[in-house]
């Protein structure tokens, strides 16, 4: 299932194929999973990241709503949130280094003064 399938047109060689799907739409990603699943045995889900690591939580929501191995969506939504994984691990009382959040030029400014 690819947003862009003409990015794995190698698979044409093993005899697969790249789906065409919306890979930010979770409904549209449930519905083509539900429709793949009527003809084939599916075993698990993964994804690829690229700069976004959102895919993690994705596909650990399409696994638990197949009932199938994967981690907590919860547990994946708090920790690709580097600011947020930081804040908990802080407020649990892990050590972790410095760290500011900078959302502008003037933030990164004032986090480096």
């Amino acid at each position: 299932l690819s947003a862009d399938p003409t990015q794995y047109d190698y698979l044409a060689a093993e005899d697969t194929e790249a789906t065409r799907v919306d890979t930010d739409n979770l409904d549209a990603l449930i519905r083509e999973c539900s429709r793949l699943r009527a003809t084939y045995d599916i075993a698990g889900i993964t994804g690829f990241s690229g700069l976004d690591e959102s895919v993690y939580a994705t596909v650990s929501k399409l696994c638990r709503h197949f009932d199938l191995p994967g981690p907590n969506p919860g547990s994946i939504e708090r920790c690709y949130d580097k600011f947020t994984q930081r804040e908990l691990l802080a407020g649990a009382g892990v050590p972790i280094p410095a760290y500011r959040l900078a959302a502008n030029a003037r933030d990164v400014e004032n986090a480096a003064a």
